[in-house]
């Protein structure tokens, strides 16, 4: 999270700054990016500035800024031009090329710092807006950030060479501030996104590379955002006004990846059809989320017994909404998690089914609930401890949208819902009371066990338990080798099928 703030800080420096009223002249402008520069906590050094009145030229400008875990980040740009556009905006002029630089905090592994070049010929930027609000708009060729060095934690210099290169790039900034609060509204788009990276290193040696290309990317952010003391804290940042939601998506996209060990090389290859990510809070609730679609993944290697393994899925996603404040009332929760249409290649099968005895089809796992609950503490303070055997919240009710587990042949499929008393914690052993009903639907288990059986997975013994098991809790579907089980709690009581087992 640390390096997260502080590469989104270091990185804001360079399109975000604010003007103070409408018809905008380069004056306030640069003036307002001043301001907003030290109030967000950064430091700012000027060499020199000249004002013509219809330009301000201001040249070896650096601004630093360095957060409370030890880390820092800063940009230096050897001329910086304000122009006015004659119609009430301002045109911004940054460097082609400028330098960034980042330092981590001291810990056990990962980066210690970074010395990176930024290249954006022909870029421009054009600020506008009102006395409440700023508008800035920016379009660039291409906009390219190249690696220059890296250490590790201890300063040491790696062998490591990357760059980020985005073709066709355009992006609307709007801000507003208040107080302490900054409104921001962005979005960007980009036509492609390629990062690529090789470098050698390790105990061992070795070496590698890495190559992801990205097609029609796009993202938006909106939300108020406070300094960064107050972001330290991030349970009082939401109380005190914070909020976010940042969503990134992405089309086609490829990537390869090529490491050579002693034992020999690995070959990672993948493509997807599209994708996405998408985060935000606030002081009630917290959202994430992943997406990919149409993807394949093949990897070959000297630890591999066949030629290569492929790998395929039609989709996957994961996604949870929950509160995240403490609260006395009950408040939406959900939880989405799905594979659809997985594959694997026959090589792979024939390890452990060399005949084919279980079916080949695609196979899909979901698990989609919702429910309501709170908390009694607030998640994102820095104190709560989620170790303890008592949790810090209750779940008053659950219901189960979708669950899906479909391979082999097989299909078990659960819907229903549940209420539960928190009062109660003795009639089930310290879980509180439920109240409601679960089907679940069973196909294909039978034949799936006998082919298990056959294939040495399963023995006699362990098949004849589970069919007891079956036998007790469930009862024949509509169609051949199909069960349905209904369990229901009621009145402190468990039920199955309708009849009694507590």
């Amino acid at each position: 999270m640390t390096r997260a703030l502080t590469c989104s800080s270091a990185l804001a420096l360079v399109f975000l700054a604010s003007s103070a009223s409408a018809d905008v002249t380069p004056q306030e402008v640069w003036a307002s990016w001043q301001e907003m520069m030290t109030s967000a906590g950064q430091e700012l050094t000027v060499g020199n500035t000249a004002d013509s009145g219809s330009t301000v030229e201001v040249t070896d400008v650096v601004i630093a800024y360095k957060d409370q875990m030890g880390g820092s980040a800063s940009v230096s740009f050897d001329k910086l031009v304000f122009a006015d556009n004659g119609d009430g905006t301002v045109t911004v002029t940054l460097p082609d090329s400028y330098p960034l630089q980042m330092a981590f905090p001291q810990q056990e592994d990962g980066p210690g710092s970074l010395k990176l070049t930024v290249n954006q010929p022909g870029a421009t930027v054009v600020a506008g807006g009102s006395a409440t609000e700023t508008s800035y708009d920016l379009t660039a060729p291409q906009v390219q950030m190249v690696l220059d060095e890296v250490t590790d934690e201890e300063g040491k210099v790696l062998d490591t060479k990357a760059d980020l290169t985005m073709t066709e790039v355009s992006g609307a900034y709007r801000m507003t501030k208040s107080g302490e609060v900054l409104g921001l509204d962005t979005s960007f788009a980009a036509k492609s996104a390629v990062l690529t990276m090789s470098g050698t290193g390790g105990d061992e040696g070795g070496s590698g590379s890495f190559v992801v290309d990205f097609a029609d990317l796009s993202g938006a952010t909106k939300g108020n955002f406070l300094s960064a003391e107050m972001m330290a804290d991030m349970a009082a940042a939401l109380n005190a006004g914070f909020t976010m939601d940042t969503s990134l998506n992405f089309g086609a996209m490829t990537m390869t990846a090529d490491i050579t060990e002693a034992q020999g090389p690995t070959k990672l290859a993948a493509n997807a059809t599209g994708g996405g990510f998408e985060l935000a809070m606030n002081k009630d609730q917290l959202t994430y989320g992943t997406a990919l679609n149409g993807a394949k993944f093949t990897v070959q290697g000297a630890d591999i017994p066949f030629p290569q393994i492929d790998l395929a899925f039609a989709e996957s996603a994961f996604k949870v909404v929950m509160p995240v404040s403490k609260s006395d009332v009950a408040q939406d929760f959900s939880f989405l998690t799905k594979v659809v249409d997985l594959t694997v290649s026959e090589d792979v099968w024939g390890l452990f089914d060399p005949a084919a005895l279980l079916a080949r089809d695609p196979a899909t796992f979901i698990v989609d609930l919702k429910g309501k609950g709170y908390w009694e503490q607030d998640l994102m303070d820095p104190a709560l401890q989620m170790e303890g055997a008592q949790p810090p919240g209750k779940l008053e009710s659950l219901d189960l949208t979708q669950v899906l587990a479909k391979a082999a042949g097989a299909e078990v499929s659960a819907s229903g819902g549940f209420t539960l008393d928190n009062s109660d914690l003795q009639t089930f052993g310290g879980v509180p009371r439920p109240d409601g009903k679960l089907t679940v639907n069973i196909k294909g288990v039978t034949k799936l066990v006998d082919n298990l059986i056959a294939l040495g997975v399963l023995t006699e013994d362990d098949a004849m338990g589970f069919r007891m098991a079956l036998a007790m809790f469930a009862k024949p579907g509509a169609g051949p080798d199909e069960l349905v089980s209904e369990v229901e709690f009621k009145g402190g009581g468990v039920f199955a099928n309708g009849m009694q087992l507590q």
